[in-house]
């Protein structure tokens, strides 16, 4: 007889089981409360084996009555029988569905493991990087409004290509360094079986064809050797103290990048040895590097020193803080220091370039350029062998760099005095 609504509402507390009579092994079980129950599907496994070897009995919920109706009840039960009949275990399908469904849902989204990524990297970028900005400026701006939402392991070459594309040609320099990135990415993706495989690995073969790198490289404005000793005589020896001006000279006479001079702490100094020692932490290299102090750089920092205000930075800002990059940038434009590229003014970092090629210039070893600028030997076997940083060499090429600079003579460049 089949079970009705009214004959299921006098189900006991306790010990209640009453058979549909409509579907075959559908049943409503107490479940401690009279007039509710569970609905349950009684089966034998087509593919699960008991202790003892036999297809295993099993009971498989449907729900709870009466928020599962009796007609729901049944469609379900009907279905599992469907799925029986062609030798699939319903209860096996649920798991398997459920775990599929936790899967998915364990699936970050493109930005999610970005973030991911950069929190678990923060620790490995030097004290003051820019790294971490420029990788997630990088990220917000081009990736993300294209594949930031979409689950990491769904993401298509054709959409990373996408994303590339508009930039691929114009922006040479960003769109391979947003390349790079998203690849480690995505590689750390793959390593963590958030994903099986890189798409980055054929996006460049679905990317227009580049011109040459050395036609596309972009140098930074540098002002030209021969003019340098003009700003330093007329602009930065001719001003009030502590305006980023003594940081300025010491940058241009020792080769040293920005960072490595705003940031220069007394303790680092030995005016004893002369040796001025960056620690790794600061260095692009993330090694120690031994900047020799030629005389005028131990002039400059005597007078730092005498003028000082107790701060642990050498060069100070006004305000007692570390001069920013855009500061001393925006001291260059304020006195339109001009450059060897047309409509711009020098950069800061451009005085290395300046640097190097008043060395190559003056028959300066190449090698010792490049122990000056702190440039990384590519060369594995070389930088193996290499046991010396040639620091007497270094001064000698350094001093001659300073008595350049001090042996001006006053011919006009252009450059914009206050």
């Amino acid at each position: 007889m089949p079970l009705t609504e009214k004959k299921a509402k006098t189900i006991k507390a306790r010990g209640g089981q009453l058979m549909d009579g409509v579907v075959p092994n559908l049943m409503l079980k107490s479940n401690g409360k009279a007039g509710r129950g569970m609905w349950v599907f009684r089966y034998v496994s087509p593919t699960v084996l008991g202790p003892s070897g036999k297809a295993k009995r099993r009971d498989m919920g449907l729900g709870t009555f009466p928020i599962t109706t009796i007609a729901l009840a049944r469609d379900a039960a009907r279905e599992c029988l469907g799925l029986l009949a062609k030798g699939i275990d319903p209860l096996e399908k649920r798991q398997a569905a459920k775990k599929e469904r936790l899967a998915k849902a364990a699936v970050k989204t493109f930005e999610e493991t970005c973030n991911a990524y950069l929190d678990l990297n923060k620790g490995n970028w030097k004290k003051g990087s820019k790294s971490p900005d420029q990788w997630e400026s990088s990220l917000k701006t081009y990736a993300y409004p294209k594949i930031g939402k979409l689950p990491v392991d769904q993401i298509t070459a054709e959409q990373f290509r996408d994303v590339l594309k508009p930039i691929w040609l114009k922006k040479p320099e960003t769109s391979t360094r947003l390349f790079q990135r998203c690849n480690k990415i995505m590689l750390w993706a793959r390593s963590t079986r958030m994903v099986s495989t890189n798409p980055l690995d054929i996006t460049r073969e679905l990317l227009p064809k580049r011109k040459s790198a050395s036609s596309t490289r972009v140098h930074f404005p540098s002002l030209p050797w021969k003019d340098v000793p003009q700003l330093v005589h007329e602009v930065l020896r001719n001003g009030p103290i502590g305006t980023c001006r003594e940081a300025l000279e010491f940058l241009i006479l020792s080769g040293c990048r920005s960072g490595e001079v705003r940031g220069m702490l007394w303790e680092e100094v030995d005016m004893q040895t002369n040796i001025w020692t960056i620690p790794g932490t600061r260095m692009k290299a993330g090694k120690e590097h031994r900047v020799p102090l030629t005389l005028r750089m131990q002039e400059i920092l005597k007078k730092q020193s005498e003028n000082g205000r107790g701060t642990a930075l050498v060069f100070p800002a006004p305000r007692d803080g570390e001069f920013s990059d855009n500061t001393l940038s925006k001291f260059l434009r304020d006195h339109k220091v001009p450059s060897d590229t047309p409509g711009r003014s020098a950069t800061v970092h451009g005085f290395r370039s300046s640097f190097r090629t008043w060395g190559a210039e003056n028959d300066i070893p190449e090698n010792v350029m490049e122990l000056i600028l702190a440039h990384t030997e590519r060369n594995a076997v070389v930088a193996a062998y290499k046991r010396t940083d040639l620091i007497e060499a270094r001064l000698d090429a350094m001093e001659k760099w300073s008595n350049f600079i001090d042996a001006y003579g006053g011919n006009k460049v252009g450059v914009v005095t206050k």
